[in-house]
C-alpha cells in the first residue's frame, strides 16, 4: 500500500502526526508512507524511521494557489498511491490529493470537504479530546472507532532517532563541555510572553543547575535570542561560560540533535518542547494559559507544571514584560524538585537496564 500524508505545518502537530505514521506502519508493515509537508519539516520526518520520503509542500501558510496545487496533485499520479490522510482542516490542503486522483482520501470534515475527501469523518471533540487521537483515530475504518476509548493501547506515541556519535559531534561544533552534563531550556513560545515563564526564573535555575555542575543550553529561533541573553546575563559573571545562548543559531537538525543530547529538558508550551518529549528526554512542561488537556508531551519521561485549569486566550499577560501570573507563580523551586525527581528515575532505570 503506498500512502501520502498532507503533514501538518506547526512543529508540534507536525512531531504528534508521526503516532498515525507509527501506526499505519504497524499494522501494515509494507506500507509506503510519504509525507508532504513545508520544506523545514524535513530534519523530523528524516527522522522518523516509518517514513520513506518527505516531499516538500512549496506553498506557503495560508495561500490558496489552486492552479499550483492542481500542478502538484498531477505531478504526484505516477507515484501511484493507493490512499490519502489530510491532516490539516483547511479546505485548501485537500486539494494535493484530489487533483492526484488518489482512491481513497480520508480526513475530518474540516472546512466541509465533501467531495474533495471521500472518507470523511466528523469529529466529536468531546470523544477525541486529544489531538493524537484525532490522528491515530484515521488510521483506522471510520465504523470501528467511535471514541478515544477504541483505539488499541497503549498509542504508538512519537519517538525520533538520533546517533550517538551525532550527539557527540554536534555537541562538539558547538563548543559544548564534554566534562558537564547538558540540560536544555527552551524558553521561548511562539505566540507572545504569555506562554513564556519568566525568563529570571529560568536564570535562578540556571544557577543553580550549573553550581551543582550541569551546563545549560537555551534553545529557540532568532526571536528567542533576547530571551536568552536576558537569562544569561542575569548568572553570575563565573558562571556565563557553563550556559550558551544558541537560539537563532542552530537550525532545526541541530537543535534535535542537541536536545537529544541533554540529560534533560526545561520546556514553556512549544514545539521544541514535543521534540524533546520524542526524544524521549527527562521534561519538565510549563503550562500556563494554554492547556495541556489537548497537547500534552507525549513521554512517560515528562512532567507537567501548571497551576490554573482551563484554556485562556490571551498572548500577553498583565504582570511585568506580559508575564502570565500563572507561570510566574511557577517556583524555580518546583521546577527543580520535579527535575531531580525526573532524573532519579531516569539513573535508576539506567542502573537497571
Amino acid at each position: 500500500m503506498k500512502i501520502l500524508v498532507i503533514g501538518p505545518s506547526w512543529v508540534g502537530d507536525m512531531m504528534m502526526s508521526q503516532s498515525l505514521y507509527r501506526t499505519l506502519k504497524a499494522d501494515h508493515p509494507d506500507a509506503v508512507i510519504d509525507v508532504m509537508a513545508p520544506a523545514w519539516c524535513r530534519p523530523l520526518l528524516s527522522r522518523m524511521p516509518e517514513v520513506n520520503d518527505a516531499l516538500s509542500m512549496p506553498l506557503g501558510h495560508g495561500a490558496l494557489a489552486l492552479g499550483e496545487r492542481r500542478r502538484l496533485g498531477k505531478a504526484l499520479r505516477e507515484r501511484g498511491y493507493d490512499r490519502a490522510y489530510v491532516l490539516p482542516n483547511s479546505f485548501k490542503s485537500a486539494l494535493v490529493p484530489f487533483f492526484a486522483d488518489i482512491r481513497t482520501r480520508t480526513g475530518w470534515r474540516g472546512e466541509m470537504r465533501y467531495g474533495l475527501l471521500n472518507d470523511v469523518r466528523v469529529l466529536d471533540k468531546a470523544a477525541f479530546p486529544l489531538m493524537v487521537e484525532r490522528y491515530v483515530a484515521l488510521a483506522y475504518d471510520k465504523a470501528q472507532i467511535n471514541s478515544a476509548a477504541d483505539l488499541p493501547q497503549p498509542l504508538l506515541w512519537p519517538r525520533l532517532q538520533v546517533a550517538e556519535a551525532e550527539k557527540t559531534a554536534t555537541a562538539s561544533e558547538f563548543g559544548l563541555s564534554a566534562a558537564r552534563p547538558l540540560v536544555g531550556f527552551c524558553p521561548g513560545a511562539e505566540f507572545g510572553p504569555a506562554k513564556r515563564w519568566p525568563h529570571y526564573h529560568y536564570a535562578a535555575l540556571a544557577q543553580k543547575l550549573i553550581d551543582e555542575g550541569y551546563q545549560v543550553a537555551l534553545f529557540g529561533s532568532a526571536k528567542d535570542k533576547e530571551t536568552g541573553e536576558q537569562i544569561l546575563q542575569s548568572l553570575q559573571p563565573h558562571s556565563r561560560a557553563h550556559c550558551r545562548n544558541l537560539a537563532g543559531e542552530t537550525q532545526l537538525e541541530q537543535a534535535v540533535i542537541l536536545l537529544a543530547h541533554c540529560r534533560a529538558v526545561i520546556s514553556n508550551d512549544s514545539g521544541l518542547m514535543h521534540i524533546a518529549a520524542a526524544l524521549d528526554r527527562p521534561l519538565v512542561a510549563l503550562y500556563g494559559p494554554s492547556s495541556p488537556d489537548f497537547t500534552p508531551p507525549l513521554s512517560e519521561k515528562a512532567r507537567v507544571v501548571r497551576l490554573i485549569t482551563g484554556y485562556h486566550k490571551v498572548r500577553k499577560g498583565d504582570a511585568e514584560e506580559g508575564y502570565h501570573q500563572s507561570l510566574i507563580d511557577i517556583t524555580p523551586e518546583r521546577v527543580i524538585a520535579e527535575l531531580d525527581a525526573l532524573l532519579e528515575i531516569s539513573q535508576e532505570t539506567e542502573c537497571r537496564s
